[in-house]
Parts: C-alpha cells; structure tokens; sequence
C-alpha cells in the first residue's frame, strides 16, 4: 500500500515541516560539527575490484543459509559514484521480491526524506548490512553479517562515499560495532572507514512513532550539516 497524501502531510506536520522541501541553514547558523572519538571503526583495506564482479559475487552468494531462504538478493542501487552512502540492516518481503532496497511504505518515506534534503535516489547509493531476507523479517544473526560484511565493505570502497548515513538501529550498531541505542548514537559525527557515519531513525520506526518524527527532521538538518562542512 502506498503512503497516503494525508499520511504524508501528517507525517511532516509533526515533524513541523509544513511540506517536503530543502530547509537549508545558512553558513551563518550551521556550528561547528565535532566528531566523535569514541566511535571510529577501521577494518581492513579492501581493494576495489569492480562493480560487475561484486554483483555477480552477491547474485551467487551461498555463504550463509539465507540463500536457501531467498526469493533474490538485494545488491543495491543508485549512483556508483555517490557522495551520500545510506545503509540500512536488510532487505524486508518486497525487497525481496523485487530485488530492490527500501520500497513500499518505508521506502517512500526515505523518498520524502531524501528530497528535504534537496536528494533524489538517483543521486546518493542505498545498500543494506545484509544482502538477503532474514526469515519473516527477523534480526540479522551475527553470523550473517560476518558473512555479508566483505560485500558491503566492496560497495564502500567502490563508491568512496564523502558520508555515509546509517538508517535504523541495527545498521547503526552493525557499522559502529556497539551495543549502544540508536537515541544515543543519533546526533553526532562518528567513522566508518574514515568516512564520517551519522545515524538516523528508520522510515518504518518513524512510521509508526509519531513523537520521534520531529527528531528526525533535525536528524536530517544535522547531516546536511556535516556535509556541508566536509567541503
């Protein structure tokens, strides 16, 4: 079911966003954005090696038992050579389906999201931590996000994204390796790679939490922040 115009324009009214458009701070009133030293991740190097063999390494995957499970994979999609990497934890049943990240309901409010920051999907990357459909839209297991990893840290150093954004708890906690809560890790510049990470609520949580919507509207305000003063 698509997200209704009234769901959408209720969605922004809480958020005390009157409609979805760039809401840019000038440089006047953009502070200065501290990173945090707490939280900076560093894995190995990964050479790139190129996007053909990468999907075609996720298409073939049997790595873990998700593959008997799977209707597909979900590589991913946008521009290769984006600024903006946004990474969620998996694909749900019609990402599944379609071979697709972030559709229906949730989707299109990452849409919406998207294009208050003056984005579209064309121009930034959407991956997830996990390439397959956990069963019944359960929790990564360790064990498969070991499994995964090489595949996302591929895309990561394939597009060399100037910020990546960690959509939902469980992709925050998965990229940061932490126990710590989402509301902890929102609102400050960590690093993934020596790239700077900041993490969101996801669409389906804002969905269906009306009193964290107006956060994620400063959620977004922040990124545009960072961004901004990457440059």
């Amino acid at each position: 079911m698509a997200l209704s115009e009234i769901n959408r324009l209720q969605y922004l009214d809480a958020m005390g966003v009157t409609v979805w458009q760039s809401k840019f701070m000038t440089d006047s009133t953009i502070a200065p954005i501290e990173f945090d030293a707490h939280h900076v991740v560093l894995t190995e190097v990964i050479i790139p090696d190129s996007w053909e063999k990468c999907r075609a390494d996720v298409s073939g995957c049997k790595l873990c038992t998700l593959c008997t499970t799977r209707t597909q994979t979900v590589f991913g999609e946008g521009n290769e050579n984006a600024d903006w990497l946004f990474i969620g934890e998996a694909p749900g049943q019609q990402e599944d389906e379609q071979g697709r990240p972030f559709i229906g309901d949730a989707g299109q409010l990452l849409t919406e999201m998207l294009r208050a920051m003056n984005l579209t999907r064309n121009e930034i990357f959407i991956a997830n931590i996990l390439k397959c459909r956990p069963p019944q839209n359960r929790d990564p297991h360790v064990d498969e996000i070991k499994q995964c990893r090489n595949y996302l840290q591929r895309q990561i150093a394939l597009i060399q994204p100037k910020i990546i954004i960690a959509v939902g708890r469980i992709a925050a906690q998965t990229l940061l390796e932490t126990p710590e809560k989402i509301g902890k890790l929102r609102g400050t510049v960590h690093q993934v790679e020596n790239i700077p990470l900041i993490a969101i609520y996801h669409p389906s949580y804002l969905l269906r939490s009306l009193t964290e919507k107006r956060k994620a509207w400063h959620d977004l305000q922040f990124a545009l922040q960072t961004f901004k003063q990457l440059h």
